[in-house]
């Protein structure tokens, strides 16, 4: 991981760490989801780069080593797309792939929808585009993990009888799993992992520490303010549509495709609807965590996606 680079950046009054790699013309920027920072993706990038792309990764704000919202109760997934357009224009990038995981794919959908012309292609690992609705979740039980997690203070309560370390843990072996995260009524979220159950093999104590120190600076609020506590705001693109190409890569093992319509949704063909250029590809034993699990296969995946993108531009 030593070739990988770090700065930090002024991006609309916040200071961002920026991780990069690679000098090549087309640019690939990679979004991270939750609980991830930059580092989740440290297979991708010296990937991508080897390939001759440009890799740039930054800490969300709020995450890592970036600096929180300025104002917590304020921030949205808008900060994020508009966070990545600054970064483009600082790098003085005209035009980038995307490349998302997790909730992190929502802002890229999100920007290829108002900045298009600055979109060469998406690769989101594990969430299709869908157009929101504010309802989605409204019959799952209780004890689903969205839910609690949106109650004040709940999360809050259930993390502090943890260590940093360990609350990070258990949400990763929860999102591990393919069963979505729902806790009884007298439970809670942490209480679903028991105190013995290991880390999945793929993730060594070298990564959990890196993961742990940067939840000890940041805390787990602000990293959850925006895709979990924050008030979504209205959407108000009617009809959209993702014109860019899309390669949307799924794991057959992850506990998304159990929400609520999300699998027919992606079998019956109603996806492309919304993303009329789309290629899916799934890697059956895959988890939410698919890029770390199996990152040979997902760094051969998104390179494809890159090369064949790249050649049909060239042609235009």
């Amino acid at each position: 991981m030593d070739q990988i680079q770090h700065k930090y950046v002024n991006i609309r009054g916040v200071k961002l760490h920026i991780a990069e790699i690679g000098t090549g013309s087309s640019v690939v920027v990679f979004i991270h989801g939750f609980p991830e920072i930059w580092y989740s993706w440290r297979h991708q990038m010296i990937a991508v780069a080897n390939g001759g792309y440009h890799a740039i990764a930054p800490d969300l704000r709020g995450y890592g080593l970036s600096e929180h919202h300025p104002d917590l109760e304020k921030a949205s997934f808008d900060d994020f797309v508009e966070d990545t357009i600054a970064i483009l224009d600082y790098f003085q990038i005209e035009k980038a792939f995307l490349v998302g995981k997790d909730f992190g794919s929502w802002p890229v959908y999100l920007l290829s929808l108002l900045h298009p012309t600055r979109i060469s292609g998406i690769v989101s690992l594990g969430v299709p585009f869908f157009p929101p609705r504010p309802l989605r979740y409204k019959d799952l039980p209780e004890g689903f993990y969205i839910h609690r997690w949106k109650e004040p203070g709940r999360a809050e309560a259930d993390f502090s009888r943890f260590d940093v370390k360990t609350v990070w843990g258990n949400i990763y072996i929860l999102f591990s799993r393919n069963e979505i995260p729902i806790a009884e009524k007298d439970k809670e979220i942490m209480d679903l992992v028991d105190p013995s159950t290991p880390l999945p093999s793929w993730l060594s104590s070298e990564d959990l520490a890196i993961y742990a120190n940067a939840y000890e600076k940041s805390g787990f609020d602000s990293p959850m303010r925006a895709p979990y506590k924050g008030q979504r705001k209205e959407f108000t693109i009617s009809n959209p549509k993702v014109q860019a190409p899309v390669l949307l890569i799924m794991g057959g093992q992850d506990y998304f495709l159990k929400f609520p319509g999300i699998e027919d949704y992606l079998t019956s063909g109603k996806v492309r609807e919304c993303m009329s250029d789309l290629e899916i590809k799934t890697l059956p034993e895959g988890t939410h965590f698919v890029q770390e699990q199996f990152p040979d296969q997902v760094n051969q995946l998104i390179i494809d996606f890159l090369e064949k993108q790249v050649r049909s531009s060239s042609l235009k």
